[in-house]
């Protein structure tokens, strides 16, 4: 009677520890409403965008992969929620393609730019931190490309962002009715962006990538970025004018022959690092994008 007790006593507390790390791993993601039938969800890795409805739910990026459940059941879970029969990559990093594997055996449409289907067909290594992504298996790859723009039978449009602001595959998803536009890594709402040159972002299409946004938006448009708070088209407008300060300062620097440490050490960020932080990640990386675009040579 004792061992059986006992052994019913130790069974049930290895379930509830079982049970409580689980929900520890388990994201927290939050809702906020956009607008009628779209929403904001934070948590899953990157924001998210969600439009409802009865034909099932359009999705902008997808968060992370060890997130897609919790984000899936999130999204369920939304007034007029339900499976999500479409899912746009805003470009291949894995904050915006982590439900591409599950979704895409589930039978939704995946659309990307075609320069984002390419970079997910191949293996990538980041030359500044070695870091690897290994290729999708062809059932999570996007399955809808397109190389200018296009538009869903809802009227929700979408298009290339060519300038390569974070890669050379961003794209944009509006939608019209609620008068949102979601940009992913063209833009971003808190901190210094990631150049991710290695796959064709460059400091130049930054500049390009906000001043394409102006000609989208308009002065009551909210704006979705990759990461942090929603935007507004005067935040775009003071971001444009930044980078491009930034922009001007490091091309100079570069024709006159200086390094990117050089670059870095000469602070041309200086008056933004108050509101930004530190900026020497960006401007390194910043420099090194110029090479591709300024210096093919090199």
């Amino acid at each position: 009677m004792f061992v059986s007790t006992r052994r019913t006593f130790l069974g049930a507390a290895a379930a509830g520890l079982a049970a409580r790390y689980a929900l520890a791993q388990s994201p927290k993601i939050a809702s906020s409403p956009l607008g009628e039938n779209l929403y904001l969800l934070e948590g899953a890795g990157a924001n998210i965008v969600a439009c409802t409805g009865a034909d099932g739910v359009v999705m902008v990026d997808g968060g992370l992969a060890q997130n897609a459940a919790a984000l899936a059941q999130a999204v369920a879970a939304l007034p007029k929620g339900g499976p999500v029969r479409t899912l746009f990559n805003t470009h291949w990093h894995p904050e915006q393609t982590g439900s591409n594997l599950t979704l895409g055996q589930a039978g939704a449409a995946i659309i990307a730019q075609e320069n984002t289907r390419l970079w997910l067909e191949q293996n990538i290594t980041w030359p500044w931190n070695h870091q690897t992504f290994k290729k999708l298996p062809k059932i999570a790859q996007p399955n809808k490309t397109f190389y200018d723009k296009g538009a869903l039978d809802s009227g929700i449009r979408y298009g290339y962002v060519p300038d390569a602001a974070h890669t050379d595959g961003d794209l944009y998803v509006y939608f019209p009715e609620q008068n949102v536009l979601a940009v992913g890594g063209v833009a971003y709402g808190k901190g210094w962006p990631e150049v991710d040159w290695w796959t064709g972002g460059w400091i130049g299409g930054i500049v390009g990538g906000l001043q394409r946004i102006q000609s989208v938006a308009n002065k009551d448009t909210k704006i979705v970025p990759a990461d942090g708070p929603l935007l507004t088209l005067a935040d775009i407008t003071a971001q444009a004018a930044m980078y491009s300060t930034i922009y001007d300062r490091l091309t100079q620097m570069l024709n006159k022959g200086h390094s990117p440490s050089e670059g870095v050490a000469a602070k041309p960020a200086k008056e933004f690092e108050d509101k930004m932080g530190n900026p020497d990640v960006f401007i390194r990386r910043s420099f090194e994008s110029l090479w591709a675009y300024l210096s093919p040579d090199a």
